[in-house]
């Protein structure tokens, strides 16, 4: 069954008025401010950004992409002293970083210390490798893992505390970081981090579109940028850091690489179609795993919703049409899409109780947008969803005797088996597998340094996030995008402002 592709278009409205600094040197500019709705909301909705009329023809690093990756590579560079700048081509910051929604991976952690859990680098690091078929780039992975703990805890120190524990596919222990009330990580970082944004005076443009990054004696050190409505102008800066996403949202790249996977709804925003991969290839930056595309099991296929992870993490379940389970619902991302895939109706029902419902704050939004179906007993919900409603109440009968034995014989569910179907209400999402996450990208090492194709650092060029490739192997586990945002951003950073402070 082919699916349409869609991709929810983010609805923003732009006003010009008195705000934020665009240079710690100055006391008042004025700046744009955007509302927008988005696909999961945890803070503010309105969002501030620096006057176009501001620009200068040159900064000391200048931030491609300002999603979570490009706006934490701005804050470590101006508290190591430099004047950085964000250029983003949507009209709001944030990104897919805005559609995060179950968390963020970390081990040994002093949140996870606090609640009992015994956890290390090395088993997220072996957890991770398996999850990606043993593929990934362990340099980078090892990098990844053994900072991620230092990425919670700098949050932390900047206002944005993730100390709510759950767990997803492919992990052993609860390392997923999200805010305290369990809500979607997503909104709740991207507020954050544009609070710190704005707090270090660091300049913001929006419907600014880089188009092209050169390299000038032998350094990359300028921009192209296109500001809505107006003429191109080069910027000049001492290091360019790439933080503009994947190609998700790109149809046209999508079938170039996996052809079988055209016509799939995408849960990506429309501006993730690989700006940046492009521009660095024609500077002779070497790209990785362009082929490595993951479908994610659960998301709503009208709208291209993604339904998170943390919603099995908390204990849901998935049935078939007969209202039986037929998957791990915890196994990695691409078995859990694989099995729904085979399925007759290539679609499946997420099953769960009040108690879920209660734990995974992130489905107030979906119910809020209509994609929650509810029963006050299983018998209500299974005739509203048109499954058996006896094989349904036997599917719980049989899955509460698991959690209560800690043992399940269909299928093997060793993870978020902590707690039975038991509390009605009852509830049930339908979802199909949808285009989630592009692993391929450019080519970093743990520095961020961008590599040509003999493997050297391209002089001034740095990036980080979805940008790039070679992290997650065949399979990005959950709640490693957002670490990833945050500890390679932060690596980018600080390695983009040694290399300006020293050259």
């Amino acid at each position: 069954m082919k699916k349409v592709l869609k991709s929810l278009v983010v609805i923003t409205s732009v006003l010009t008025m008195g705000a934020c600094s665009a240079d710690s040197k100055e006391k008042t500019t004025t700046s744009t401010k955007s509302s927008e709705k988005t696909e999961v909301s945890s803070g503010a909705s309105e969002q501030t950004y620096t006057n176009p009329a501001e620009m200068k023809d040159s900064y000391d690093i200048i931030i491609v992409g300002a999603g979570g990756a490009g706006m934490t590579a701005a804050i470590e560079a101006k508290d190591a002293g430099l004047n950085p700048v964000i250029f983003e081509k949507m009209p709001v910051a944030g990104g897919n970083t805005l559609k995060s929604s179950s968390g963020m991976n970390a081990s040994a952690t002093k949140f996870q210390q606090a609640d009992g859990i015994n956890d290390s680098n090395e088993a997220f690091y072996e957890e991770t490798l398996k999850g990606g078929g043993g593929t990934n780039d362990q340099e980078l992975l090892h990098y990844f893992v053994d900072h991620s703990a230092a990425a919670i805890d700098w949050l932390d120190q900047n206002g944005i505390k993730l100390d709510n524990l759950t767990i997803t596919g492919g992990m052993s222990e609860k390392r997923t970081h999200r805010p305290s009330d369990g809500s979607a990580i997503g909104g709740y970082l991207v507020d954050g981090l544009l609070k710190n944004v704005h707090e270090r005076k660091i300049p913001i443009f929006v419907n600014t579109d880089v188009t092209d990054i050169k390299e000038n004696s032998g350094k990359v050190n300028e921009v192209t940028v296109q500001v809505q409505g107006e003429e191109p102008k080069e910027i000049k800066g001492n290091a360019i850091v790439v933080t503009t996403g994947g190609y998700g949202a790109n149809q046209e790249v999508i079938e170039k690489y996996r052809l079988d996977l055209a016509g799939y709804v995408t849960t990506n925003q429309v501006g993730s179609t690989g700006d940046g991969i492009t521009m660095i290839e024609k500077l002779g930056g070497q790209t990785v795993d362009m082929d490595k595309i993951q479908i994610h099991p659960t998301v709503q296929q009208d709208e291209g919703v993604l339904i998170g992870e943390a919603v099995r993490g908390e204990g849901a379940i998935l049935v078939n049409q007969e209202g039986q389970r037929f998957v791990n619902e915890l196994d990695t991302r691409d078995k859990v899409s694989a099995a729904i895939t085979a399925l007759p109706e290539k679609s499946a029902y997420l099953i769960f109780d009040q108690g879920v419902r209660d734990r995974a704050k992130a489905i107030d939004f979906y119910e809020q947008k209509g994609y929650v179906t509810s029963g006050d007993d299983l018998a209500e919900l299974a005739e509203k969803v048109n499954v058996p409603a006896d094989n349904l109440a036997q599917t719980l009968e049989f899955w509460n005797k698991a959690v209560d034995t800690q043992k399940d014989d269909a299928f093997n569910r060793t993870t978020a088996v902590d707690n039975g179907l038991t509390e009605p209400k009852y509830y049930a999402i339908k979802i199909a597998p949808g285009i989630h996450y592009t692993m391929g990208g450019v080519k970093i090492n743990t520095k961020t340094e961008v590599l040509n194709k003999e493997n050297q650092p391209i002089t001034g060029l740095y990036a980080a996030g979805e940008v790039t490739g070679g992290l997650h192997g065949n399979n990005r586990i959950g709640g490693n995008s957002v670490a990833e945002i945050i500890i390679f951003g932060r690596q980018a950073g600080q390695q983009a402002a040694k290399f300006v402070s020293e050259n």
